[in-house]
C-alpha cells in the first residue's frame, strides 16, 4: 500500500509545511537523501504545546507532540521529494526533547514519532532513531523532530 493510500485509510492529510521560523530551509535534497530541519509541533502556524516534559507536559502528550512533529517532518521531505510516494524509506528520525533535569523517558516521547511513520510507511518505515534530552527548545516547545529518508530516483 502507498503512503498516500495508508494516510487516507488513517485519515490524517498532510499539512502545509510550516514557515521556517529563522534562516534556514524546511528540507534539503541532495541526491537520493532529504534532510528535514528541525520541525515543531506547528497546527495551523500555531505550536500545539509549549513547556518542559517531566514539569509541565507529561509523557503522554509529549508524545503526542512528538506525532505532530513528525508529521510535519514528513510534510517538509515530501516537499522536495516529489510527494510523499517518492519517500522509498525513512532512514533516521532524530527528536530532542525539552526535559525537566529528572526526567528520563525521551525514548517513550520519540515513540510518538516513531509510531507515526511507522504507520504512514510500513517496513520502509523501519528507523533509525535518536531520542535526546535538551535544556530549551525554540518557542518552549516540548519537541523537535528530524527526518532523515531516501527518495526514488
Amino acid at each position: 500500500m502507498s503512503a498516500s493510500a495508508r494516510l487516507a485509510e488513517l485519515g490524517i492529510t498532510l499539512p502545509d509545511v510550516p514557515a521556517p521560523v529563522a534562516a534556514y530551509v524546511p528540507s534539503v535534497r541532495v541526491g537520493d537523501v532529504v534532510y528535514t530541519s528541525g520541525q515543531l509541533p506547528f497546527v495551523a502556524g500555531q505550536l500545539a504545546g509549549a513547556g518542559k516534559v517531566g514539569a509541565e507536559l507529561d509523557t503522554e502528550t509529549a508524545a503526542g507532540l512528538a506525532r505532530i512533529a513528525a508529521l510535519n517532518a514528513v510534510a517538509a521531505a515530501a516537499s522536495v521529494a516529489g510527494g510523499v510516494d517518492a519517500i522509498e524509506q525513512v532512514v533516521k528520525l532524530v527528536v530532542f526533547v525539552a526535559s525537566d533535569p529528572s526526567f528520563t523517558a525521551q525514548p517513550a516521547v520519540a515513540n510518538g514519532a516513531s509510531l507515526l511513520v511507522g504507520e504512514i510507511f510500513g517496513e520502509a518505515g523501519r528507523h533509525a532513531r535518536s531520542a535526546v534530552g535538551v535544556a530549551v527548545l525554540p518557542l518552549d516547545s516540548p519537541v523537535e523532530v528530524e527526518l532523515i529518508v531516501r527518495v526514488r530516483g
